[in-house]
């Protein structure tokens, strides 16, 4: 039976390399995050007051597009970020910074609720959960010109929207993977360790979490290795 799962996660916390990784040990497909260039974002900002409602409309069409070919897709797949996070992070941030008024916030919701009801849930969303210190490691580590002026204050805030909405969340099973601990580019038994909870998961069995003794001897292990 296919299978779609949605890697969800803050900037720079490793979820396109995790799409990678579990598409190369599984033998599935990845749908990544789109790469068209959205054409309000000069506009945006010029004037973020006046152009984030249309912005945001043309991300959140943009992720409706993979989502809906994923979900049309003959075989198993995993999707780098999800439709969820468009509305409920990126979107919602805007409009507690002020960016997006009331009356355009609520449209979009609006919109995003009613899609939201037409669109299958993917199988299983996988969430990494990663300190501000871990992001903006990583965030360095990759180099991108773009995100040097991310500051650890945008990241917490993300974060915080992030937490609140993948408690609230309920429309298919969550997988949270402690991304400050596990790094499964660096320590291959990091990443069987994802692997064998993510089948876990996809099984049926109601909790499956990353014990904190497990890890801890998984990186126990590794550091060992390391010395040998």
């Amino acid at each position: 039976m296919n299978k779609f799962i949605a890697i969800a996660g803050n900037i720079g916390v490793g979820k396109s390399t995790l799409v990678e990784l579990l598409c190369q040990r599984l033998g599935w497909t990845p749908f990544y995050e789109p790469v068209a260039q959205n054409p309000y974002l000069a506009d945006f900002y010029n004037d973020m007051h006046t152009w984030g409602f249309h912005s945001q409309v043309f991300f959140l069409t943009h992720r409706l597009r993979i989502h809906h070919q994923v979900v049309q897709f003959n075989g198993s797949a995993i999707q780098d970020r999800s439709i969820y996070e468009d509305a409920e992070i990126f979107a919602k941030n805007l409009f507690q910074q002020g960016t997006l008024n009331v009356r355009d916030f609520e449209t979009y919701q609006d919109l995003y609720k009613i899609l939201s009801v037409f669109l299958p849930p993917p199988d299983l969303v996988i969430y990494l959960r990663a300190s501000v210190d871990t992001l903006i490691t990583r965030i360095k580590l990759r180099g991108r010109d773009f995100e040097k002026s991310i500051t650890p204050e945008y990241l917490s805030k993300l974060n915080s929207l992030y937490e609140d909405w993948i408690n609230s969340f309920t429309l298919c099973p969550v997988l949270t993977v402690p991304a400050d601990d596990l790094d499964y580019v660096a320590h291959p038994r990091h990443l069987e360790l994802i692997v064998k909870k993510v089948q876990d998961k996809l099984t049926g069995r109601e909790e499956v979490v990353f014990a904190p003794e497990e890890v801890a001897a998984l990186n126990q292990d590794s550091s060992n290795a390391g010395q040998l």
